[in-house]
């Protein structure tokens, strides 16, 4: 699926979040969004899929308008969304986590959930063990299967391995660049190392704007990073 956003502004009571943001997604590339805390990242991400409302400029999927449309329908169109924080169903099981997001998109025989746990193992063996009772790793591995399970054709992660241990990071990475190819991705993220390894091209926001973007061999650190300390 190709994301296109084109002059995107988002307004927060009397505050502007978002000022003329435009990027692009092309099918089965990972773009990764850059910057500093408050720089309206997570912002960016929600209005994508339907949890915010835009101002003004448009979103388009594979070509076509989706900027009022609603959050379910972006997910039938093979948007899948992983927020900070995870999200998951504290009170539900693993499995009943995942059996929820798979019959929620017509997958009543649970392939998508097969296929989740061979790249997530972990899951299989704690399948009857409540989401809250995971570790955070744990959880982070489990909200990313989730999203898997609806079989996306753009997946959007807001810092996923923010709070996770970096062997647990090490597996999203895994996960993630092997995904490149089949499905599009795009990713908030913080820990510029994890961003660099699986990222095909930058965006870098600052104070609501995009301030530089580039394919990743144009992009050196020191170029990326100015745009990432306090």
């Amino acid at each position: 699926m190709k994301l296109t956003v084109r002059d995107l502004d988002q307004h927060y009571g009397g505050s502007q979040v978002l000022r003329s943001v435009s990027l692009e997604v092309e099918p089965g590339q990972c773009v990764a969004v850059l910057g500093r805390n408050g720089a309206g990242k997570s912002t960016l991400l929600k209005c994508l899929v339907g949890l915010l409302p835009v101002t003004r400029g448009s979103i388009l999927f594979d070509g076509a308008e989706v900027t009022q449309s609603p959050n379910y329908r972006r997910s039938r169109a093979g948007v899948a969304y992983v927020p900070q924080g995870r999200e998951i169903f504290a009170e539900l099981t693993v499995r009943e986590n995942l059996v929820v997001a798979a019959r929620a998109h017509g997958d009543a025989a649970g392939e998508g959930i097969s296929e989740a746990i061979r790249l997530f193992p972990v899951l299989g063996e704690m399948a009857d063990r409540r989401g809250g009772a995971l570790s955070g790793g744990q959880q982070q591995q489990l909200a990313i299967a989730r999203a898997l399970v609806t079989r996306p054709k753009l997946i959007i992660l807001d810092e996923p391995t923010e709070g996770v241990q970096p062997s647990i990071v090490q597996l999203i990475e895994t996960v993630l660049s092997g995904l490149k190819g089949r499905i599009s991705i795009l990713l908030v993220e913080q820990y510029l190392d994890f961003a660099a390894a699986i990222a095909d091209r930058f965006v870098v926001l600052s104070r609501g704007q995009v301030v530089d973007q580039g394919l990743r061999d144009e992009m050196s650190r020191d170029r990326l990073s100015r745009f990432m300390s306090v």
